[in-house]
């Protein structure tokens, strides 16, 4: 079995990660935080451990700014429906995810806030700069946006979106789900106030896993309230961070393998792990593009620009259709709207979806081969 599906989640998960959840499940057995004997106590440095993991790896300010979170949707949704009070207005990208729009548009509907879209242009970010601030408006409490589509690989200028946001004191939410692992993220220096993180993809995490890093927790009320382990006695919800954002019990198992992941990452090397993807991805592209009935929609990956997901189709298929040919031939890929019909709307494919291909760390260049021989009979 090929998988190509990386942006979705990542597979294989390195040994480290799958060594780390057993062994968690095996000695981290207790509910960290929430009693006084040893293999609570035990749990509780783990996940502490873990914090400092997180905090290292992005730059974060404190450990304290760390709250682990069931997936990367979770924390925008925390964050969207924790800060912003009705009247507010909010700039999104034109290639969020429904994590994203599917939270803003209830909002709206309910006459709660309002939002403009601006547009990411590959490969000028001068001009993507320009679009953002000139979606600003006197309301505006918010600005999000993706550090890179999952359906065209487009790399946003966060830090100079960031560095514009902070002229205008507006903060700033960076969806960093298909980023964060791939290319380099330190929040501190591109000034990026809430940082939505999936630890299942490039980070080599468990499913279940996602992070929310921020050193302006104070800022946001939360969407989730209950037990954390301090304070018990009142019935008032701890206002400081972490456990603001860390109700319930933890996935105590999943966090102990996004720390090994992590580590995974960091002694591979982020500029290692990306310019093999991107070969890949660019190889990919470069044979698909030389077949006549093959429809690509961006031009070919330039790792400044873009990051390794490519998406395509074949004219008088379906990307379904081309899915099941692949799938039946032991090649799994994504096909469809990949939860982001800004992005297809682009691309005008809202009706037929795409077919995307996202390598990992562990693919190489003889199965990208079968794909293009596959494709080519197809074709």
């Amino acid at each position: 079995m090929i998988y190509l599906d990386n942006s979705a989640t990542s597979f294989p998960k390195p040994i480290c990660v799958t060594n780390a959840v057993s062994r968690a499940m095996k000695i981290y057995g207790a509910n960290p935080g929430r009693s006084g004997h040893t293999m609570s106590k035990k749990s509780g440095l783990e996940i502490e451990r873990a914090r400092q993991v997180v905090t290292g790896f992005f730059g974060a300010y404190d450990t304290k700014n760390i709250a682990f979170t069931l997936n990367c949707t979770q924390a925008i949704n925390m964050v969207i429906k924790g800060i912003l009070k009705p009247g507010d207005h909010v700039v999104v990208s034109n290639l969020e995810h429904n994590a994203v729009m599917r939270p803003i548009r209830k909002l709206e509907k309910i006459n709660y806030i309002n939002f403009t879209v601006a547009n990411i242009y590959p490969e000028d970010f001068d001009k993507t700069v320009d679009s953002f601030r000139n979606s600003i408006n006197s309301k505006t409490r918010l600005i999000i946006c993706t550090h890179a589509s999952n359906v065209l690989g487009f790399r946003a200028p966060i830090e100079r979106i960031a560095a514009m946001a902070k002229i205008y004191e507006i903060p700033i939410l960076v969806d960093a789900a298909q980023s964060a692992g791939l290319l380099p993220i330190d929040i501190k220096n591109m000034d990026i106030d809430f940082l939505c993180v999936a630890g299942h993809k490039a980070l080599y995490g468990p499913m279940g896993t996602g992070i929310l890093i921020t050193n302006e927790g104070d800022k946001l009320d939360t969407i989730i309230e209950g037990g954390t382990g301090t304070n018990s006695l009142t019935f008032c919800h701890p206002k400081e961070m972490p456990q603001k954002f860390e109700s319930g019990t933890p996935n105590m198992s999943g966090i102990s393998g996004l720390k090994a992941g992590i580590e995974f990452v960091q002694k591979t090397g982020i500029k290692n792990i990306f310019n093999h993807e991107l070969s890949l991805i660019s190889y990919l592209y470069d044979n698909l593009k030389n077949m006549k009935n093959v429809e690509l929609y961006t031009p070919r990956p330039n790792k400044d620009f873009f990051v390794p997901v490519l998406s395509f189709n074949i004219k008088n298929y379906t990307s379904d259709e081309i899915g099941k040919i692949l799938n039946s031939n032991n090649i799994e890929v994504r096909t469809g709207l990949h939860c982001a019909p800004t992005a297809h709307k682009i691309i005008n494919t809202l009706e037929r979806g795409t077919v995307r291909v996202s390598p990992s760390v562990f693919n190489n260049k003889q199965e990208i081969n079968k794909l293009i021989n596959i494709v080519s009979k197809i074709n």
